[in-house]
């Protein structure tokens, strides 16, 4: 009797990863398909869409604002990201419980709603959007992911290592940089790269601060709304490839080794 509920657990569980995964393979699977459609039967198996991509003047330009944005994003929600997360492990632990809840409100957000407010902002402040106003308003959504991740280090982070430095005649900086940093580098790149996956992939505030410039995930919209062929499932392959490569090198630098 206990063989029967386990075995549908298992087929829903399947069924489950089957059903979130599909739609990834599909994208993928057409990119390389002979058919101009995007539909079944692909007609066979080609890396011609990759070529018609790249021979796209507007892909360029997208990947030029998407790496502008997202190594932006990345070293700046790391520097103010850290720095906040190593103030917040001094503070008392319920202050800093109030703290990062305040700071990750963004997350909570509907990303609509979110986005409107910042082109508000910007409007309000009489600012040009641009790919200049894209890169506060990733930081917006990034940076508390970066202080969650450190803060999770340094809340159990031996301070007393810092004290024996500074007792040696060390100053902060040159404690900070000979003891801490190697102690905590792997936390703070795998942070970085979540962040800037997270950036990387984002279009409903990319969409509302950008202004008349694109990037990549907004390169697909515009190539949506004028035909659907496989060379937008190439683009989104790179995307899903550069996405899922840089989350899993995250995850592994940032797990917890005791």
């Amino acid at each position: 009797m206990r063989i029967i509920p386990r075995t549908l657990w298992s087929a829903f569980g399947l069924l489950s990863v089957v059903f979130m995964m599909s739609p990834l393979v599909l994208v993928v699977f057409f990119s390389f398909g002979n058919n101009p459609q995007a539909t079944l039967p692909v007609g066979g198996l080609t890396v011609h869409w990759y070529r018609v991509l790249l021979d796209n003047p507007d892909f360029w330009h997208a990947l030029n604002n998407s790496l502008i944005v997202t190594l932006s994003v990345g070293a700046l929600s790391t520097v103010t990201g850290t720095a906040a997360a190593m103030a917040l492990a001094r503070w008392p632990m319920g202050t800093a419980n109030a703290a990062m809840t305040v700071l990750t409100m963004p997350v909570m957000l509907p990303p609509l709603v979110l986005a409107l407010a910042l082109a508000t902002a910007f409007s309000a402040a009489g600012l040009h959007l641009s790919v200049l106003t894209v890169i506060p308003s990733h930081l917006v959504f990034t940076q508390p992911f970066v202080i969650l991740i450190v803060y999770a280090q340094m809340v159990n982070f031996d301070h007393a290592v810092i004290e024996s430095a500074r007792d040696l005649g060390a100053s902060r900086p040159r404690a900070f940089v000979t003891v801490v940093l190697p102690i905590i580098r792997p936390t703070i790149i795998g942070a970085a790269l979540i962040a800037m996956a997270i950036s990387l992939d984002d279009f409903v505030i990319t969409f509302f601060t950008i202004g008349g410039g694109m990037t990549l995930p907004t390169l697909i919209w515009g190539m949506l709304r004028t035909a659907i062929d496989p060379s937008i499932n190439a683009l989104g392959t790179l995307i899903i490839v550069a996405t899922i490569g840089s989350s899993a090198i995250a995850l592994h630098l940032t797990r917890y080794r005791g």
